[in-house]
C-alpha cells in the first residue's frame, strides 16, 4: 500500500467520517433509525454539481448542498412523525423520490467537472472540516436545549411527559444529519470533479460499518467518546478498504466486503454483552 494510496485513504475517510457522523445523530441521539443518507448525499452532490456549472462560487454551491440535503431529512422527519411511517421505510421514500429530484436537475445521469475547478481539499482544510461539524454540535450537546435534544432519544415519553417536542427536536436532528450528508456529497464531488446519480447507493452501510469499528474502538459511554467513535471508525474501515484492494479485491466486491464487516463487529459486540 503506497504512500499516496494511504493519503487518498485519509482523504476519503474524513469525507465518510461526515457521513457517519450524520448516520450516528439520528441512530444514537434520537433513536430514529434513518436511510435518508441515501438520498441527501446524492442530492447534495447533484446541486452543487449543477451550481458550479451554473457559475455559482464554489463556497455557495457547498452551501446550496448542505440546505438540500438537510431539507430532505426534514421531509423525512415529517413523513415519520406526521403520516406516522416508519422511519426506515420514510428514509426510503423520500431517497427514492430524490433520486428523480437528481436526475430532473442535473438532465442527465452524471455530469464532468474536470474544467470547473474546485476548492483545495487538502489534508488540513478536510480535518478542518471535520471538526467544524463536531464542535459546535458537541457544544450544543451541552446547553439546555441539547439536554432536551438528547432526552428525545433517552425517553421519548418523559420528554413529552414534560413538554418537549418530539417533531421540533427530531426535525432538528434530522436537518442536521442531512446537511452532513449534503456537505458530504458536495466534497466528495469537488474532491473527484465529477458527479453521478448513483454514487449514493450502499452509502448507509458504509457509514454505519464505520460507526460500528468506530463504537467497538473507543465504545460509545460518553458524549466525547460518542463523537469520536464516527470519525475514527471511517478512516480505519477507509484504510481497511485500501488494504483489501491492495490485496486484490475486486470493487465489485466491496458492498459484500462491507456487509461482512458490518455482521462481523455485530457478532463481536453481542458476544461482549452476552459474557458480561
Amino acid at each position: 500500500m503506497t504512500i499516496e494510496l494511504l493519503y487518498t485513504g485519509i482523504l476519503q475517510g474524513l469525507i465518510l467520517a461526515i457521513i457517519a457522523f450524520g448516520i450516528m445523530i439520528p441512530f444514537r441521539f434520537l433513536d430514529f433509525p434513518d436511510l435518508t443518507a441515501e438520498g441527501a448525499y446524492p442530492l447534495g452532490g447533484a446541486v452543487c454539481a449543477c451550481l458550479m456549472v451554473a457559475g455559482i462560487p464554489k463556497i455557495l454551491a457547498i452551501m446550496g448542498a448542505i440546505i438540500a440535503g438537510g431539507l430532505l431529512a426534514v421531509g423525512t422527519s415529517q413523513v415519520a412523525l406526521r403520516l406516522k411511517v416508519n422511519s426506515l421505510l420514510a428514509g426510503i421514500i423520500l431517497s427514492t423520490m430524490a433520486y428523480s429530484v437528481n436526475l430532473r436537475i442535473m438532465g442527465k445521469p452524471n455530469i464532468a467537472l474536470f474544467e470547473m475547478g474546485g476548492i483545495n481539499l487538502d489534508l488540513i482544510s478536510l480535518i478542518m472540516v471535520v471538526i467544524l461539524c463536531i464542535i459546535p454540535f458537541a457544544l450544543f450537546l451541552h446547553t439546555d436545549f441539547g439536554l432536551r435534544f438528547r432526552t428525545i432519544g433517552s425517553n421519548a415519553k418523559f420528554a413529552i411527559k414534560h413538554g418537549i417536542s418530539v417533531h421540533k427536536y427530531t426535525s432538528l436532528g434530522l436537518f442536521i444529519a442531512g446537511s452532513m450528508f449534503g456537505l458530504a456529497g458536495s466534497l466528495i464531488v469537488q474532491m473527484q470533479q465529477f458527479m453521478d446519480v448513483g454514487m449514493g447507493v450502499g452509502i448507509v452501510i458504509h457509514g454505519l460499518a464505520s460507526l460500528m469499528i468506530g463504537e467497538s474502538i473507543v465504545s460509545n459511554r460518553t458524549i466525547s467518546k460518542q463523537l469520536a467513535a464516527p470519525i475514527i471508525g471511517a478512516l480505519i474501515y477507509q484504510q481497511i478498504q485500501g488494504i483489501a484492494l491492495s490485496f486484490g479485491l475486486a470493487p465489485s466486491d466491496l458492498k459484500f466486503f462491507t456487509g461482512s464487516i458490518v455482521l462481523i463487529v455485530l457478532a463481536i459486540q453481542k458476544g461482549g454483552k452476552d459474557v458480561s
